[in-house]
């Protein structure tokens, strides 16, 4: 009798475990996330820089990468005007700011660069516009050491980790 009460309490904590093991987990994908299928295009408009300090270089650069990063990571095709998916926006910020003094001294151990930029997004297909958003996105990067020097690799770090948080907002729901 308890061998049989045995068998059947370790049937029912295998099939729990089989039940759990397969119920939790994760799925990764490199499709391109939560894409709905009827989303086949997007466009990205020109993001001009309208923040008190303006590097030349961004507004192009952000957009590109923006551009890049939707075609590389999803199946959607760009195109110039009108695509399924639409993002838009300005740049808002651009400021490089002390992130730690040195003690004793009036001079930044680490400084900041921030970039922000805000960002419309509007998904053509979707009637509800519940999936469409409005929104500022800003990301840092710290630094030791002269600006200049180093601007254009700090800048490319800020913008790519911008486009990852945009296209994770648009597709990923995150």
């Amino acid at each position: 009798m308890f061998k049989i009460r045995g068998i059947a309490l370790g049937s029912l904590l295998a099939m729990l475990m089989v039940c759990l093991i397969q119920g939790c987990g994760v799925n990764y994908s490199l499709s391109g996330g939560s894409i709905p299928e009827n989303l086949k295009t997007y466009s990205v408009a020109f993001f001009e820089n309208i923040s008190p300090i303006v590097n030349p270089n961004l507004s192009q650069t952000f957009t590109e990468k923006l551009k890049e990063t939707i075609r590389t990571q999803s199946r959607l095709s760009q195109v110039n005007q009108d695509g399924d998916a639409l993002f838009e926006g300005v740049i808002t910020n651009y400021a490089i700011t002390a992130a730690a003094v040195e003690s004793n001294t009036d001079f930044a151990a680490l400084n900041r660069l921030t970039v922000t930029v805000k960002v419309t997004y509007k998904n053509t297909k979707d009637d509800t516009g519940e999936s469409d958003f409005e929104e500022s996105f800003t990301q840092f990067k710290e630094f030791r050491g002269e600006f200049t020097a180093q601007e254009n690799t700090l800048s490319a770090e800020v913008v790519k980790m911008l486009t990852e948080d945009i296209f994770n907002r648009a597709f990923n729901n995150w």
